[in-house]
């Protein structure tokens, strides 16, 4: 989710969405009506996200040879950035429309833009990519299924691959039953939880965002052990 607010459609959507016990069935539901011109994706920028396009500045990964993936790929910005620096990256989102749009958006891309859905991957994506990128997925779930999410998506990681996690931070102080989602941001102890018994927390940071500085925002970046 964007850290720009979240519009009253988008909300109105997710909530009939948890009524009907399908917490992510409102992920298809905006994508197709924003196809149809009826709504909006608060967290579609037009463009990767800052954070994403400051790390590969910054880190400058070199992607010849290796395979990456970007969870929750909406409408493919962060994808194509991922691409440009060589790796093989596969995208995924549980929205059909929203792949649909990726494509769209990026025609003659080489990434690879598939339907799934993060809590029943694919078998062979179990510690297959190099590079794994999570921006703003785990936050867009109740914070019940957050743990879920996070373990599948860290399960993703192959030895001695990164991990980049981008979310918006929450106050420890802050309760759970205050939060009226979407988003749900995330608290230091749910950042924490990407690191499994072989990855290692290798750079952690929170800073304001552009949009508001009062809200802030996690980048984190594990690694994974070479051996397991």
């Amino acid at each position: 989710m964007s850290t720009d607010p979240v519009n009253p459609r988008t909300r109105d959507l997710a909530h009939e969405s948890l009524a009907a016990d399908d917490p992510t069935g409102w992920f298809e539901q905006l994508y197709a009506e924003a196809s149809e011109g009826r709504a909006e994706i608060p967290w579609d920028r037009g463009m990767a996200h800052a954070q994403l396009t400051d790390w590969v500045e910054t880190a400058r990964p070199d992607g010849t040879g290796k395979k990456a993936v970007v969870v929750g790929a909406g409408t493919g910005w962060d994808a194509e950035l991922v691409a440009d620096r060589g790796f093989v990256t596969t995208a995924f989102d549980i929205s059909p429309t929203a792949i649909e749009t990726a494509k769209q958006n990026h025609p003659g891309s080489k990434v690879n833009y598939l339907t799934a859905d993060l809590f029943n991957p694919p078998p062979d994506w179990r510690r297959a990519f190099d590079l794994v990128v999570e921006i703003y997925t785990v936050q867009a779930l109740p914070i019940p299924l957050q743990p879920s999410a996070t373990e599948h998506i860290s399960d993703l990681l192959a030895p001695g691959g990164t991990l980049l996690v981008i979310a918006v931070a929450r106050e420890d102080d802050v309760p759970d039953a205050t939060i009226e989602g979407p988003p749900w941001p995330l608290k230091r102890a749910a950042i924490d939880a990407f690191g499994a018994a072989d990855l290692k927390l290798v750079d952690l940071g929170r800073s304001p965002s552009p949009i508001d500085p009062s809200v802030y925002r996690w980048r984190a970046m594990y690694q994974r052990d070479s051996a397991e």
